[in-house]
């Protein structure tokens, strides 16, 4: 346990999970560098270049640089996401969803299959304006008409649909949140490529050395800020009472605590509120109408409309994930049944609301994290003159790739932990009168 790295693949069952993570997400890149049929990417990565400062320069991080390609993968995962969103905001307003998820494994299977279909059709939707967005491009489509459109709907819809499987997989089978773990990678990507343009500026003299001092402060204070409040949590205090186990056997009374994190939702608040609010320029390539195109405007990435409506986005997603996550009913239940209790606290409903009031006021420090973590190193990069490049090396998309990062670690040592309490016990059984013990 001194170097759990070294240990990682001595493990079978660790070994089989983190190689089956990564065949996936090799396949996940391999597809994302597929180019449709159809496509001049030569034209279109030049007008995409001039994109950068906008939400399409946003989304096309979140998917690997597969917009800027018009990969077979170019929506993502991001379909999959704002569909899941989707059912667990109807949840609470319409009764047969919140029925179906209070029904144990067969109604989250009815809810899962839901979430499905609905990705098809937002993949189809979206894959619909995309094409739109191609046929307007000087040069990007070779040959523009309803046959391309009907074909970039099948090719992107599917891609789409095998991207949703992919990231199954993962959570199914592998190590750490597939969903995250996608949108990580596809971002590592693009950083290679955000570095070695941030030199060039530097030497052709667009950005100044004063400006990549503050990139690198930023990207400094956003890793240490991240992985702060990520391990920050607040202990709450529990007192588990003596009780005797039978043939004079007596277990001591102990003092324990329950560790409420900070953040708990992570960085899914980031990603869900990244999910909607493309939504506006997405309408804007439906329809042509001035109050529409306006409305999208505002909604521009840079302004602040755009800013004020991310951070009541990622605030208001922080709460809405940790209430899918945690549920204070349950641990409290599980103390009672242990007869522990928090001191000063009944146990059970009381315990319970206790639990709730905590999370609520913890979170809310950590919504507001996430939101300014998100948003400020933008707004300061700007002021210094650092392009978007440099945001994808300070802002959003680091912040992902830190959270995600140390969520994975943790998923990979709660595994080894467990491994070595198997061990444990196993070294410590031998038999004693015929019957197996423990010492």
């Amino acid at each position: 346990m001194s170097n759990p790295i070294a240990t990682l693949f001595r493990i079978p069952e660790l070994k089989e999970k983190i190689l089956f993570t990564l065949f996936i997400l090799f396949i996940y890149r391999l597809g994302a560098h597929v180019v449709a049929p159809g496509i001049n990417v030569a034209a279109l990565q030049e007008f995409a270049g001039q994109l950068q400062g906008t939400v399409f320069g946003i989304y096309d991080m979140f998917v690997g640089g597969g917009l800027s390609r018009a990969t077979v993968f170019a929506l993502g995962i991001m379909p999959y996401i704002s569909a899941s969103i989707m059912f667990q905001l109807l949840a609470a307003v319409v009764p047969s969803i919140e029925k179906m998820q209070k029904e144990g494994e067969e109604g989250r299977k009815k809810l899962t299959q839901y979430t499905r279909y609905a990705t098809v059709a937002l993949s189809a939707g979206q894959a619909y304006g995309y094409s739109v967005f191609l046929a307007g491009i000087p040069g990007a489509v070779m040959t523009p008409g309803f046959g391309f459109t009907l074909q970039m709907m099948l090719t992107l819809t599917t891609g789409a649909v095998f991207v949703m499987w992919l990231g199954e997989q993962i959570t199914d089978r592998g190590i750490g949140n597939g969903m995250s773990l996608l949108i990580f990678f596809s971002i590592i990507e693009s950083f290679p490529n955000a570095i070695g343009q941030t030199i060039e500026l530097v030497q052709v003299g667009e950005v100044s050395i004063l400006a990549l001092v503050v990139m690198i402060a930023v990207m400094v204070g956003v890793i240490a800020a991240t992985i702060a409040v990520t391990m920050a949590s607040r202990k709450i205090p529990v007192q588990i009472p003596r009780k005797v186990m039978g043939r004079g056997r007596i277990r001591e009374g102990q003092k324990s605590f329950v560790p409420l994190r900070v953040n708990s939702a992570g960085v899914m608040p980031i990603i869900f509120a990244q999910s909607i609010i493309i939504v506006p320029g997405t309408l804007a390539t439906f329809w042509t109408q001035p109050w529409i195109q306006n409305f999208s405007t505002w909604f521009a990435y840079g302004t602040a409309p755009y800013y004020v409506s991310f951070a009541i986005l990622v605030i208001f997603f922080t709460y809405f994930y940790t209430a899918i996550i945690f549920n204070p009913v349950d641990l409290a239940e599980n103390l009672k049944k242990q007869g522990a209790f928090v001191p000063g606290v009944k146990p059970g409903a009381r315990t319970a609301e206790y639990i709730d009031r905590v999370l609520t006021r913890i979170s809310l420090p950590g919504s507001i994290f996430l939101a300014a973590i998100a948003i400020f190193p933008f707004m300061l990069l700007e002021a210094v003159g650092v392009p978007f490049l440099g945001g994808v090396l300070g802002g959003t998309g680091l912040l992902i790739v830190v959270g995600v990062g140390l969520d994975t670690v943790q998923q990979m040592q709660q595994h080894l932990l467990l491994r070595h309490y198997d061990g444990f016990m196993k070294r410590g059984r031998v038999k004693f009168r015929g019957r197996q013990r423990y010492m």
